[in-house]
């Protein structure tokens, strides 16, 4: 898919000047296409950015427009990067420090209104500038070019706009996929509609894959194998900092958690999408009715989802606290509840150490895709996830095959599963000790990917802007 095109006269009628033809034909059919496919999904968009919220700051530049960026300095090599949720922009931290170092400019921009705020909270300083992505449409992508002007555009993971890319294409600069990774889903879409997205993903020049079955499908889609890499995992590198006895008992008593001498056990659901609340609330129901001490800490991948949450609760007739409503009426009663709401965004990393066994979201049937469980085994913590771990497969293996983690098939085998457990610290404790063992092991993704990229930095782009 990452081919050079002649410009000889002698090859203007071979087979690479076919397919440099197709691309741009390809190309200008996404051009055309992109303003009708925006207008019809604008409804839904603008539902959810509703819901969630926050999206008016910067808003402009979803249009092209870029925040005030420094002129760009000789010798200096100026960097786009894009990470859209939160995870990656947890996971690009070490990155960013280590660019920061080289001397490096990054422009690091998001898509969601909530990585819009983490980023603006912890990287002001390790960048020239944050804004949002622009959306993927010819004039706005082009002026936002025009104005950032960087040597080498990144894109985390499952980041792959053919505008963008198109744009790079022009300018002559390099673009690499970071932890670049392809989920069963996507795997299976992009192989049915190869003949399209072939020509447009033609600028990609390096794939730093997150493992090594993510790099054979790439290759599998047509990347020349040269340029598809196994870096490994960033998020694996990520450090997690350990709270200490003090903070885990007031973070307990903030959530309406009993304290640890109390004896009771928290399991938690991380990450959770539409359907895993109440699984977790029948899990708790069935717990409680043998006789173990337990309460159930929530925290949903998309806090905007509270009020379906919430709803859930009245029925469920368990006594609850919402954890975004407690903070904000900074309210200080040691009134205990069955379940914690968790609402808040980037949060998980703590609330994590307060849990005895984690169930990992969007997992259990209809979800396909699977939440990270890297946090939860970093930490140590015995981890259930459904079936559906598509994004995460090669990661979710290994834990399981090393006794880190247990699949459970539905909502009565969650149950299950939770209730010998929570029955059995000496098997939670061994399968957390397990998932250290198995993040010890694999750590190393940052170095290779810095090693990676570093030639890259060196070259500097084309003029053209």
């Amino acid at each position: 898919m990452n081919r050079s095109f002649p410009e000889s006269d002698a090859a203007a009628n071979g087979p690479q000047c076919k397919q440099k033809r197709a691309a741009t034909v390809h190309l200008w059919l996404y051009r055309a296409l992109y303003p009708f496919a925006l207008l019809i999904g604008s409804p839904f968009y603008l539902r959810r950015m509703w819901r969630r919220g926050g999206y008016r700051e910067g808003f402009s530049h979803r249009f092209g427009r870029v925040p005030s960026l420094p002129a760009k300095r000789e010798g200096v090599s100026r960097l786009w990067l894009q990470a859209v949720s939160v995870g990656e922009l947890l996971a690009v931290a070490p990155l960013l420090e280590a660019w920061a170092r080289e001397g490096h400019e990054v422009y690091l921009t998001t898509t969601t209104s909530t990585g819009y705020r983490l980023a603006r909270e912890r990287y002001g300083a390790l960048t020239i500038g944050i804004g949002y992505l622009p959306l993927d449409w010819w004039p706005f992508s082009r002026n936002a070019w025009a104005a950032v002007q960087p040597d080498v555009a990144l894109l985390m993971e499952g980041e792959r706009w053919p505008e963008h890319i198109a744009q790079a294409a022009r300018r002559g600069v390099s673009v690499v996929c970071l932890n670049a990774r392809l989920s069963d889903r996507s795997f299976r879409r992009m192989r049915r509609c190869l003949w399209a997205i072939e020509p447009l993903f033609g600028g990609i020049t390096k794939i730093l894959a997150c493992a090594e079955e993510d790099a054979r499908r790439f290759r599998a889609l047509g990347f020349a194998p040269d340029r598809v890499i196994t870096t490994g995992n960033m998020k694996l590198d990520v450090a997690v900092p350990v709270l200490d006895a003090g903070a885990k008992a007031q973070l307990r008593s903030e959530l309406g958690l009993r304290p640890v001498e109390s004896g009771e056990l928290i399991l938690m659901g991380a990450s959770t999408w539409p359907g895993e609340e109440a699984a977790l609330i029948s899990a708790l129901r069935s717990l409680r009715v043998k006789g173990i001490a337990c309460s159930l800490l929530l925290v949903p991948r998309h806090a905007e989802r509270r009020a379906e949450i919430v709803a859930v609760l009245r029925e469920s007739g368990f006594r609850y606290r919402i954890r975004s409503e407690y903070l904000s009426e900074s309210r200080s009663d040691s009134e205990c509840v069955d379940v914690s709401l968790a609402d808040t965004t980037g949060e998980l990393q703590r609330l994590l150490q307060v849990a005895d066994l984690v169930f990992v979201g969007k997992s259990l049937p209809p979800h396909t895709e699977g939440q990270t469980p890297v946090e939860a085994a970093i930490l140590g913590r015995a981890i259930l996830f459904g079936p559906g771990m598509g994004s995460f497969r090669q990661i979710a293996r290994e834990l399981v095959d090393c006794g880190a983690a247990r699949v459970v098939g539905d909502s009565q085998a969650l149950a299950a599963q939770a209730c010998k457990l929570l029955l059995d610290s000496e098997k939670r404790e061994a399968m957390g000790a397990a998932g250290r063992a198995w993040h010890a092991q694999n750590v190393g993704a940052l170095a290779r990917t810095l090693e990676a990229t570093s030639e890259l930095f060196a070259k500097p782009a084309a003029s053209v802007r």
